[in-house]
């Protein structure tokens, strides 16, 4: 497996960092992975390697304004969750593709990342997609129990410190990456629908990408992901309208761990396992748990 640091320019001149991955011996798939809001390309760097020694390409990549795609001055960037999808996640299918000769990826995304896709306008090239923790943080849909607690620190706390700095300083706090004031805006004030500060044109244009994924979709949530419950996914995948997305809720118990939460299932305690059973749909398109599936 090689790592090699790949420089990837976006349709509006903003350039994105990240890594391509490849393997001694080539599957001939290609694995563009999508992280989650403010959490580095390089958290997923240990799980792209294993990737790798399975025979796939990977790129990594960090959005704009995160890792190591962050511009020397974060204040005042205005950079949102639309750019992340319409640009960054545009520019990195297509250089996957223009990078390896082929005229499909597969995508594998995490929280926002798995929604991120569908803003793409070549969207319709995903030939499959593996979803972990997916969905675009609309909080009646938070976990019960968590609700209260996560309202206050990403709907009020999140907001209330990016206007005090220009950006929300998420790694002195300890919480995540820091994020540019336009996601961080866009996150702590989201609604229902993902589409509803947008104007008409923009609106229609997004659905529409949205639409022309008709690629396979397996859906992975844990019981004891805050963010990711039954509600929260079902109203991310809604969005693919042309896909028959499957959907999977696992239980910290059938991985073997007390709990997993939000960011557990790309530690690479799960190697072995989940990682492994990862392979079965990302080459074959065979759900590895069938028992777990949900409406």
């Amino acid at each position: 497996m090689e790592r090699e640091a790949v420089r990837i320019i976006c349709s509006d001149a903003i350039p994105l960092r990240g890594h391509w991955w490849s393997p001694r011996s080539k599957a001939g798939q290609i694995v563009v992975i999508n992280p989650a809001t403010g959490v580095a390309a390089r958290y997923y760097h240990r799980y792209a390697a294993f990737l790798a020694d399975h025979g796939f390409e990977v790129l990594t990549y960090d959005y704009r304004g995160i890792g190591l795609s962050r511009p020397e001055r974060l204040s005042g960037s205005g950079f949102d969750w639309t750019q992340w999808g319409e640009r960054d996640v545009e520019a990195a299918l297509t250089f996957a593709m223009d990078r390896s000769g082929r005229d499909s990826v597969t995508v594998v995304g995490h929280s926002i990342g798995g929604v991120l896709p569908g803003y793409a306008a070549s969207a319709f090239t995903i030939d499959r997609m593996l979803t972990v923790g997916a969905q675009y943080a609309y909080w009646p849909d938070y976990k019960a129990g968590d609700r209260l607690q996560l309202f206050l620190k990403w709907h009020l706390a999140m907001p209330l410190l990016t206007v005090l700095f220009g950006y929300f300083p998420g790694r002195r706090l300890g919480w995540l990456e820091d994020l540019p004031a336009g996601v961080a805006y866009e996150w702590g004030f989201r609604g229902k629908r993902l589409e509803a500060r947008l104007d008409p044109a923009r609106t229609e244009r997004i659905l529409s990408s949205f639409a022309a994924v008709t690629a396979p979709i397996l859906a992975i949530s844990t019981s004891d992901d805050p963010f990711a419950t039954a509600e929260a996914v079902s109203r991310g995948l809604d969005y693919y309208s042309g896909a028959e997305p499957q959907k999977v809720m696992l239980e910290p118990q059938d991985l073997g761990q007390e709990q997993v939460g939000h960011f557990g299932l790309f530690h690479d305690r799960h190697a072995s396992g989940f990682w492994l059973d990862t392979i079965l749909w990302l080459r074959d398109g065979i759900n590895p748990w069938p028992q777990r599936l949900y409406p």
